[in-house]
């Protein structure tokens, strides 16, 4: 399948929801301790945060706006915010033009969470040169996901028009690994 842009215009603070299926593969992949605090940053309507409460988490959300949900807080990731307690890190993050926005919140997740990280991203966002720090050069860069069905993000019967995949960071206390896990799964596992 070709991937084709979809001619929609981006609106600032605009909802994005990622599909209930996308993080179901992701908490079966980390399998984390329900007595880890996990931060949502850019909860939206709390749709990945919903799939962790439901599975006996404690989830901190934030978000720079509010759609439908309260959250725990409003910030701006990007902003000089003073951060909650939490020990993971888990969000479907802005993207912005050439994904540059979705780059600057992957570091600046990296450097405040010291927990897992995950972060559902463009399925090629680990391809390019100027993004080795965060994958090729980084020690904690643990595994990617790769979603093999589209997300659907908005009501209507077409699919979504890209790929996407969850790219994992693994705890500073983790230690090195020499190569990161590659999955794959899809609305059926």
């Amino acid at each position: 399948m070709t991937v084709v842009p979809s001619g929609y215009v981006l609106k600032d603070f605009e909802l994005y929801e990622t599909e209930t299926w996308a993080t179901h593969r992701l908490a079966d992949f980390l399998k984390l301790d329900t007595h880890r605090v996990i931060w949502e940053p850019s909860a939206g309507n709390h749709k990945i945060a919903d799939v962790f409460v439901s599975a006996g988490h404690r989830v901190i959300t934030s978000d720079i706006t509010i759609h439908n949900r309260p959250h725990h807080f409003i910030s701006d990731f990007f902003g000089d915010i003073r951060l909650p307690h939490f020990d993971d890190l888990i969000s479907n993050p802005p993207y912005g033009k050439q994904n540059i926005l979705a780059a600057r919140y992957a570091r600046l997740a990296i450097s405040r969470c010291s927990g897992w990280i995950a972060l559902l991203l463009t399925a090629k966002f680990d391809f390019g040169s100027t993004r080795g720090d965060l994958f090729r050069y980084n020690p904690r860069f643990f595994a990617k996901i790769t979603l093999t069905d589209r997300i659907k993000w908005f009501e209507g019967p077409s699919t979504g028009t890209e790929d996407h995949a969850w790219y994992i960071w693994a705890p500073t206390s983790h230690g090195q690994q020499t190569f990161a896990q590659i999955h794959y799964a899809g609305r059926d596992r």
